[in-house]
């Protein structure tokens, strides 16, 4: 109803100047421009009338638009748009999955899916999200120029939700994109996102960023830090595409939206490229990521901080000395029953003096380390404030 309230009022609008346009007036054909057959000359009245403006006079306070084009005719803004896309659209990949194991009774009840992925170098790699390619049985890669080819999975991380594949083509038909700073990004930049949404391919949308180190929640106790916020539109399809800045460099990878019907609500989110960086040898070199393990298995979120519940026997934690419940033993006849004392467990309040009472943010302060490397857990034991060092094993 808005929406043809609008056009019937244009429609009034539009109709009104017409005819006050084509309507006779005193001076219109003088002013404007009289009829010579096929031609019309413009000719300025050479005694105005009093009331007329003096435009003349007025032009040094009406100075000419500064002209804002290029040679071919573009503004500023759409020039850096083609050049954007003209350099990375070739470095999109449609990448479509199939499940189609005998986890199905018949074959007919396969299924496939599509996503986006971005070249990242001239031996094949390809990287796109983890759920793109999850539970897929085969995956097969569009480039550019419509040749389709199948890829294997190179290396997986999930907790960050990341990727890399792997297809056989010529050189000459990779374009790997160029890869951008995250560190250095400011709300309100101007960003491009590339993909294949709806499975139209290639498609670019544009929009600003909108915030930055946002928490992408990935499981109930993981999330991906430093996720940038974008307002492009993003839409299914869109998983794993580039999102790129002005210079046409790679500074995140389009993995998410927030939405109620699951299409773009302008509320879209990207890994950083600086994590992205940061996976990219490690999945190529080993096929994950090596994350430190400080050998403790489950722990109790607290007001006071994160209490210890159960410890890898002979893990980096229980070498350390760090405790968790006290086992109690009662008998009661020929049966003995044994409870846990969890007051007697170790209260983890912090990393290496950083405070942490958050099961993601303690994770996050762990795995920042190296396997090998020995950093300081702050504890409250029975009451009092102990530091214990513990080494990181692989």
């Amino acid at each position: 109803m808005k929406q043809i309230f609008i056009c019937f009022v244009s429609g009034i609008a539009g109709a009104i100047f017409t005819a006050w346009l084509v309507a006779p007036g005193p001076g219109l054909a003088e002013a404007y421009g009289q009829q010579q057959g096929n031609r019309s000359t413009l000719q300025i009245p050479t005694a105005p009338s009093a009331s007329a403006p003096n435009y003349a006079r007025n032009a040094t306070r009406f100075p000419a638009a500064p002209n804002v084009y290029d040679a071919e005719g573009l503004t500023p803004d759409e020039a850096a748009a083609a050049y954007v896309y003209e350099v990375n659209n070739r470095s999109v990949a449609n990448i479509a999955t199939r499940i189609e194991s005998d986890r199905f009774a018949f074959r007919e009840n396969q299924t496939e899916d599509a996503g986006s992925g971005f070249i990242i170098d001239t031996a094949g790699h390809i990287m796109t999200n983890a759920h793109v390619i999850e539970d897929s049985d085969r995956i097969v890669v569009t480039l550019y120029n419509g040749d389709s080819h199948e890829a294997q999975v190179v290396g997986k991380d999930p907790l960050n939700d990341i990727a890399i594949i792997r297809i056989e083509a010529p050189q000459e038909d990779l374009f790997p994109v160029r890869i951008g700073d995250s560190n250095m990004l400011k709300v309100g930049f101007k960003v491009f996102a590339i993909g294949n949404p709806f499975a139209l391919e290639r498609t670019m949308t544009t929009g600003i960023i909108s915030s930055l180190n946002r928490t992408l929640p990935i499981t109930r106790a993981r999330s991906i830090k430093s996720v940038i916020q974008i307002d492009a539109a993003i839409n299914p399809g869109n998983s794993g595409g580039p999102l790129l800045d002005s210079h046409g460099r790679l500074i995140g990878m389009n993995t998410a939206i927030a939405s109620n019907t699951g299409q773009s609500a302008g509320i879209g989110f990207a890994i950083p490229s600086s994590l992205i960086v940061r996976v990219i040898p490690e999945l190529i070199k080993h096929g994950r990521v090596i994350r430190p393990d400080i050998g403790i298995l489950q722990v109790l979120k607290t007001e006071e901080g994160l209490r210890i519940l159960r410890m890898e026997p002979g893990g980096a934690a229980a070498q350390a000395g760090l405790k968790g419940p006290a086992i109690i033993k009662r008998k009661r006849g020929f049966v003995v029953f044994e409870t846990e004392d969890r007051d007697q467990a170790d209260l983890i309040v912090g990393v290496n003096g950083k405070k942490t009472l958050k099961v993601d943010e303690f994770l996050s302060d762990v795995e920042s380390h190296r396997p090998g490397d020995i950093i300081t857990l702050n504890i409250i034991r029975q009451g009092q404030a102990l530091d214990i060092d513990v080494k990181l094993t692989e």
